[in-house]
């Protein structure tokens, strides 16, 4: 279990699986142990919870879970079971929900992590989430805040998810592999315990899960989610692709011009294609800053630049002129040729995202778009923005750093390729 392990007085081991026992003796700051249902992920927790309570001798830690119910009737419940087993003496004070280890008089904290503005306070020795994929990332960056108690013997925080699409735990944990991070993934079907007792656990649950939920529950796999997905179509496997930029065709600009972030993407259309070669985020930005920065990206362009964007673009200033003026001025004054193709109205929204999904993936099972691996940002909106619970509405408040982008991209998409009304039928727009 790691050197540090036989200086505690009380014998904490217990008999682990191979990716329990990573979890126990990674030595990173910030760990993780994630893994489908039945792979040890509770007592992973437990036992790291006290092990961190016996080393920190007499400090403070936190033990928390997304909700007070889970909290409750899971975590603190499966945590007090685990004590009793064990025969770990221990006072626990129901009504401030605080734990103290009478051995090392050590405090464990008891907390909902869901109102994370409530997480300030006392400096923490270690902390441990349950769960962790419920639970706001707010909440894991106050806690990260919290912990900074001079007198620890080692300062921890970690935490016990499931799977749950490529969120932010994913991000963090997973794809950035950011510095002091450490994510143990346990495999599916390891827990030989488990399977003595129920053999059929796992077949009993792929008769009862479809094909994606039992990929993400059972398997563990970050599985691209798509239920409430408005991008649903959209696979980074099938749709980032390195883009080749072309000295011989124009540069297609796509603006949203939100202030916080100002956003745009760059394409170059090939045919009946759109690749994404580019795009520019800007915080607190002007639309004169953005044109500033797709100059400094792209100085001269032979073949010209055509400008796509949302209506309200051409929505006039107290300072006079338009978001377009302000563009059409600054790429005249550095010698760029440009057109401009903005609609005197948006498209209706649920058409213009049924088109972007369209071009990832048609009926013919054909993709006409592929987006370059250094947008982002774009690429994270393709994969997070939803539609509000039970509704055709897309979320805009879940995130303000999402939708903008693709948002840029549907009108240039629109524009270009918007379904034609056959001659005699209809005189209006087609509505998706």
């Amino acid at each position: 279990m790691g050197k540090e392990r036989r200086h505690i007085l009380r014998d904490l081991r217990y008999e682990t699986l191979p990716s329990q026992q990573r979890f126990h003796e990674s030595d990173a700051r910030f760990k993780g142990f994630s893994g489908p249902v039945g792979s040890g992920k509770s007592a992973a927790l437990c036992h790291e919870t006290l092990f961190l309570a016996y080393l920190n001798a007499g400090r403070t830690g936190l033990l928390g879970a997304p909700t007070f119910p889970m909290l409750k009737d899971a975590t603190q419940a499966g945590f007090l079971q685990m004590l009793q087993t064990m025969g770990v003496p221990y006072e626990l004070n129901k009504a401030e929900q605080v734990l103290t280890l009478t051995e090392p008089r050590s405090k464990i904290l008891f907390r909902a992590v869901e109102e994370f503005d409530r997480l300030r306070g006392t400096n923490l020795a270690w902390f441990g989430v349950d769960e962790l994929t419920y639970a706001p990332e707010e909440a894991w960056l106050r806690l990260e805040a919290r912990l900074r108690d001079p007198k620890a013997a080692r300062l921890c925080g970690f935490a016990v998810w499931t799977p749950k699409g490529r969120d932010w735990v994913w991000r963090k944990f997973i794809e950035n592999k950011t510095a002091g991070y450490e994510a143990i993934r346990a495999k599916a079907y390891e827990n030989k315990f488990l399977l003595e007792k129920t053999p059929d656990f796992y077949e009993r649950l792929k008769a009862s899960y479809d094909e994606q939920f039992f990929a993400q529950e059972v398997l563990g796999d970050y599985v691209h989610q798509t239920d409430g997905l408005v991008y649903f179509a959209f696979d980074r496997t099938l749709h980032v692709q390195e883009a080749k930029f072309d000295p011989h065709r124009p540069l297609l600009w796509a603006l949203d011009f939100n202030v916080n972030p100002m956003s745009s993407v760059i394409a170059q259309r090939y045919g009946d294609t759109i690749a994404v070669l580019d795009e520019i985020v800007l915080r607190q930005a002007t639309t004169d800053q953005a044109a500033e920065e797709f100059l400094t990206r792209y100085p001269s362009h032979g073949p010209g630049v055509v400008i796509y964007g949302d209506s309200a673009g051409n929505n006039q200033h107290t300072t006079g002129g338009t978001d377009y003026d302000i563009v059409r001025r600054r790429l005249s004054s550095a010698g760029v040729s440009a057109q401009y193709r903005i609609p005197k109205g948006n498209p209706l929204i649920h058409a213009r995202t049924n088109l972007v999904n369209s071009m990832f993936r048609n009926a013919e099972k054909r993709s006409r778009l592929t987006i370059s691996p250094k947008c982002r940002e774009l690429v994270r909106d393709f994969e997070e923005v939803l539609y509000k619970p039970g509704s055709t509405v897309i979320d805009k408040e879940r995130d303000s750093k999402r939708t903008h982008l693709s948002d840029a991209l549907g009108y240039l998409l629109w524009k270009e390729f918007q379904p034609r009304v056959i001659a005699g039928e209809r005189s209006e727009p087609l509505n998706f």
